[in-house]
Parts: C-alpha cells; structure tokens; sequence
C-alpha cells in the first residue's frame, strides 16, 4: 500500500474489514463512573449493551486526543509509511477531526516529509465506516493519495444514514440530538426516523410501529437511487440484530443490493442511540464506480 488509513472506533467497521484491509483505528474513550474504558478494547459489545440496558446514569463519551492520533501516524512512519489519509466522524458532534488534526500538525513538525490528510466525513457510524472502506481499497489496489482523497470526498455527498429507535433520549441526554429536538415532546408510542444532513442529525418522520419505520426507510432508500438503482449498505443495530434483517429484507426485495453489512454499533455510539437502535447507511453505486 502507497497510502496508509486511519480513522477510530466510530466507524463501525467489523472486524475481519478491519484487519483485512489493513485499516489503523484509534478507540475512543467511556468514562463509567471512576472507570476510563477503551471503545472495543477494554469493553466490547455485549457487555456494554447489557449494562446499558440497567443503567441509570449514562456514561460519557471522549475522542481519542491528539496525542493518540501522533502516536499512529508516527508507529506507521516508524514502518515506511509515507503517505496517511485520517478519516473521522463529523466534527459537528465530536472533536475527534480537530485531535487529528492537531495531532497531524505536531507528527509534521518531527517528520515534515510524511504526508497527512485529515477529512472530515460530515457523518457518523458506517456511513463513516464507508468512506473508510473505499479508501482503504483504493489503497491496496495502489492509487494515488490525491485518489483516495477523491474518493472519499465523492462518499461524503452521497453516503446517507436513516435510523430509528424506541426513544430520543439517549441523544439528548448525550447532547447528540442536533436538530431532531422537535420530535422530543412526540416520543409517546412514536418510533422517530432520523438522518444526518451536513454533520448534524436531522428529524425524517415518524411512524407509530416499527414495522412502518422500516417500510419508511426502504421508500426513502428507493426514492433516492430509483428503481433500477444500485446500492451498498450496513445494516446497523444496538443490541438488536433481529431489527436488521426486518429492515434488510424490506430493502433487498425491492432494491439491488451489490455490498451488504450487517454490524452492531461500537458502545461510544450505542450510548447515544441507546438499545434497541436499527438502521441503514447506505450509498447509490453509479456505473463508474463499479468500473
């Protein structure tokens, strides 16, 4: 690989993903009471979800910090690492882009001939983990940095995620709700549909059964790529994986689905959405890009 990618543990990419196309993450940081845990180091998924789901005071969240970004960028020099994309989650809901890029301008001044591009994605969770996917391959199929950025910046346009949930409240306990606050007062047997739009987390409709939220989904899916439309999309979930094949089979019998994932969030996003969460990230394939 020419090109070396970054980017942390919100980008809900699995793990054979991770490891096959050679991706460099950093965790973030859930402070539970006195305990400082690493996001799927030192808790994983499960036991998170467990916990979550009794818990009456919700954990915090922190992004990595400069100083762990230097230190990948600087162990991936150390390896003859000569050129690095760093890709993060939106900087509107998360400091993660700005450590990066602190931590980008302190590894130059040791090392001013490594190259480091530090993107922000304007998005979260697999729709993130898209960017990163893509890049990466474009990577180990030997492109250019310039095209790995292209490629990249081409997804932030159109990468699109909807979800739904039982309730709003782990957003806004977290500060993460954005502009969907509207939807708050209407939460009473509502099942809200969110999306994100320019990094902030927007308000879609709302439906009063699941079963309707996800039908609401796949109409949204189809009307944004058309009938003959192809697609790649991550079915995303907390603690709620029998959601996503209730939502993946209304998409896929009506829809050409070219790449699918199914994955469950990291806990530093699964305490915002809150268990039970479901839905999609997902991106139109055009002609070219399967060229």
């Amino acid at each position: 690989m020419n090109v070396a990618i970054v980017t942390d543990s919100t980008a809900t990419i699995p793990d054979d993903l991770l490891e096959s196309l050679h991706i460099h993450w950093v965790p973030y940081y859930i402070h539970r009471g006195n305990e400082v845990l690493r996001d799927l180091v030192t808790i994983k998924r499960e036991e998170f979800y467990r916990w979550l789901s009794r818990a009456r005071e919700l954990p915090k969240t922190a992004n990595p910090g400069p100083g762990d970004y230097e230190s990948v960028y600087e162990e991936l020099a150390s390896k003859g690492v000569q050129e690095i994309v760093s890709i993060h989650m939106t900087s509107k809901s998360s400091g993660a882009y700005q450590a990066a890029k602190i931590g980008q301008e302190l590894t130059q001044i040791r090392l001013p001939d490594l190259k480091i591009e530090v993107i922000d994605t304007l998005n979260v969770s697999m729709c993130h983990g898209w960017m990163v996917i893509e890049a990466a391959r474009a990577a180990l199929q030997g492109m250019s940095m310039q095209a790995v950025i292209a490629k990249v910046q081409q997804l932030i346009q159109i990468t699109h995620m909807i979800q739904t949930a039982d309730t709003l409240k782990y957003l806004a306990m977290g500060g993460r709700i954005g502009k969907a606050t509207s939807m708050l007062g209407s939460m009473l047997r509502i099942k809200p549909l969110i999306g994100m739009r320019d990094g902030v987390i927007v308000p879609l409709g709302k439906a009063f059964t699941r079963g309707a939220a996800y039908k609401m989904m796949a109409e949204e899916v189809l009307k944004s790529v058309g009938q003959k439309g192809k697609i790649k999309i991550a079915y995303v979930h907390a603690a709620a994986l029998e959601e996503t094949y209730r939502i993946k089979a209304l998409i896929e019998e009506r829809i050409n689905v070219i790449e699918s994932i199914i994955v469950e969030l990291p806990p530093s996003l699964g305490v915002h959405s809150g268990p039970g969460t479901a839905g999609i990230c997902y991106y139109p394939v055009s002609e070219e890009m399967e060229n």
